[in-house]
Formats: C-alpha cells, sequence, structure tokens
C-alpha cells in the first residue's frame, strides 16, 4: 500500500482516490431525460451568460465606454489582436463573432471547474469540445471547397517535389488534416480539464479526509500539504482554463484561414 492508505487506514477506512465516477452525473431530477445533466445544464447556463454580458456590452454602445462596455472591448481587442489578425488578416472582422464567441464560452466554461457550487469543467465532457471542434471542421472543408474549389485538396500538399514522394506524402497530409486535426483540437482541450478537475479533486479530498473526516496526528502534515497544493493548482489552473480557451479559439482562426486561401 502507498503511503496515503497506510495513514487513512489508520484512521479506519481506507482512503479512496477519486477516479472517472466524479465525471459522471445522473439526471438532475428525478423523471429527467439521461441527458440533462449537470453539465448539460451548466453549459446552456455558460452560453447564456456569454450572450447576455456580450449585450448589456454592445447594445447601447457609447463613445466612452464604461463598465460591461469596457470590458467587452478589452476582450474583442485581446481576441482580434492576439487570435484573429495573425492568421486571418483582411478577413479578420468578418470572423470575429464566432472566434469571440468560442474564446469567452470556453474559458467561461472552463472557470466552471473553480466557481463554488459548480465546481466542474464542462469541457472536462468530451461531447462539448467535440461539437466545436467538429463545427470548425466542417466550417473550414467547406470554405475550402467554396473559395478553392476542387483544388483545396491539392493546394494543401506541398509543391515542387518528386512525384513518387507523393505516394507517401498524399496519405500522411490528408490524414492529418482531416482525421487528426479536428481529433486532436478537441481532445487537447478536453484532457487539460480532464486531467486538472481529476488532479484537483485528488489534492482537495487528500486536505479533506486527513484533516476532518479521519484525522489522525500522523495524516496531519499530510492534509495540509493537500490544501497547499489544492491552492497552488487552483491558481495554476486558471491560467490553463484562459490558454486552452485562447489556443482552440488561436487554431479556429488559423483553420479557417487554410479554408479561405490556399498555403503558401
Amino acid at each position: 500500500m502507498n503511503a496515503l492508505t497506510v495513514l487513512a487506514s489508520s484512521g479506519g477506512d481506507e482512503f479512496q482516490a477519486p477516479g472517472p465516477e466524479i465525471f459522471d452525473f445522473p439526471p438532475i431530477f428525478d423523471g429527467a431525460p439521461s441527458w440533462l445533466t449537470k453539465p448539460v445544464l451548466f453549459a446552456v447556463v455558460g452560453s447564456l451568460l456569454v450572450c447576455v454580458f456580450f449585450w448589456f456590452a454592445f447594445a447601447k454602445p457609447k463613445l466612452v465606454p464604461r463598465g460591461a462596455q469596457n470590458l467587452g472591448e478589452v476582450g474583442y481587442m485581446f481576441v482580434r489582436d492576439q487570435v484573429a489578425r495573425p492568421f486571418l488578416g483582411k478577413n479578420t472582422e468578418r470572423w470575429m463573432p464566432l472566434l469571440m464567441s468560442l474564446f469567452f464560452l470556453i474559458w467561461v466554461w472552463n472557470f466552471m471547474a473553480v466557481f463554488p457550487v459548480i465546481q466542474f469543467p464542462i469541457a472536462s465532457h468530451i461531447a462539448f469540445p467535440a461539437v466545436l471542434a467538429g463545427f470548425v471542421y466542417v466550417l473550414k472543408v467547406y470554405l475550402g471547397i467554396r473559395h478553392q474549389g476542387a483544388k483545396y485538396f491539392t493546394n494543401m500538399l506541398p509543391k515542387g517535389l518528386p512525384w513518387p514522394v507523393y505516394i507517401l506524402l498524399v496519405p500522411i497530409e490528408y490524414l492529418s488534416t482531416f482525421i487528426i486535426a479536428p481529433f486532436t483540437h478537441a481532445v487537447r482541450l478536453f484532457a487539460n480539464m480532464f486531467a486538472g478537475h481529476t488532479i484537483l479533486a485528488f489534492f482537495s479530498l487528500v486536505g479533506f479526509w486527513f484533516l476532518f473526516e479521519k484525522p489522525t496526528v500522523a495524516g496531519f502534515g499530510v492534509g495540509i500539504i493537500g490544501v497547499i497544493v489544492t491552492i497552488l493548482m487552483t491558481t495554476l489552473e486558471l491560467l490553463i482554463q484562459f490558454l486552452q480557451a485562447f489556443l482552440f479559439a488561436l487554431l479556429a482562426a488559423m483553420y479557417i484561414q487554410s479554408g479561405l486561401e490556399a498555403d503558401h
């Protein structure tokens, strides 16, 4: 047995580390459909919060911004300058509504992991990032065919190589573009939120168990360490939540541009 199990068992019951079961939720009330769970509910709540905030921010804009408008403009300029313009250039303004929505929706969903009462990152359920990544993927292919025609499927290949090289290169490039890219787009967000929530749940449970549930002299130090690490990991998780929203929107901008114009 590991050290945690030994210390916990001295108080009677063994310490049980949290596992994948912390991501399973029953329907929110008896008789509800099986899909109507806490993550689904707060996914909708997060979407509404983003819509309501930007409605208040920009419904009646003033020349000198204040309050919600000021925050909204800061967010807009960040997404425009750091996410959209580096890839989209002259097409930036056209795609800002989508990129703004993706960035702030994912950020709010991620932030719910550390928000009191909710304490669950919506994107740690693979269905949510998969739907968003799938939408971006379909949009990318649609834009590619619309703007480049059939050449879209050849423009993504490097030019000027000996023809035998293409026998190996074509399937690799197509696999990367049409399978691996959308898969990693979704899994990167999901895996970070899943792992972060698991780590936070583990150390917070360590602190609670050894300080309150089964307090012992030997376990007191372990409980204190659990509390300290939980605080430190929460701070780190706040940064990761922001970065994952940023990276998801950044990749979305890159994929959209790859559909609008051929790579050079």
